[in-house]
């Protein structure tokens, strides 16, 4: 006779919804996280391609006010130092491209 009553479908039903509200609670707060990730993550990237500019200029006018370095040698720093700054153009355009992709749906 026992058989099950509407109050224990009833709370099953609740328990249920309440199950569902929490993961959908934990995925939206997955998703904030995944949000500030990426922000901090663009904010670095921007970071390293301002120090690294920085560095590359001064090492440039050092290099370009140095008497001990011969005209030779200072070409030879000069196309380095333009190399580097095209290769972290490069990594930061790949690394931008990546993470602006990532945001848009």
């Amino acid at each position: 006779m026992g058989g099950t009553s509407e109050r224990e479908f009833l709370e099953k039903v609740i328990e249920a919804k309440q199950n569902a509200s929490k993961a959908v609670n934990d995925i939206r707060n997955d998703f904030a996280k995944m949000e500030k990730l990426k922000a901090d993550s663009l904010k670095k990237i921007e970071e390293m391609r301002r120090s690294a500019e920085e560095k590359l200029e001064k090492l440039e006018v050092k290099a370009a006010k140095s008497e001990d370095i011969v005209t030779e040698s200072r070409r030879r720093i000069n196309m380095e130092i333009m190399q580097a700054k095209n290769e972290i153009l490069q990594k930061y355009d790949e690394i931008k491209t990546r993470i602006s992709a990532s945001i848009l749906p």
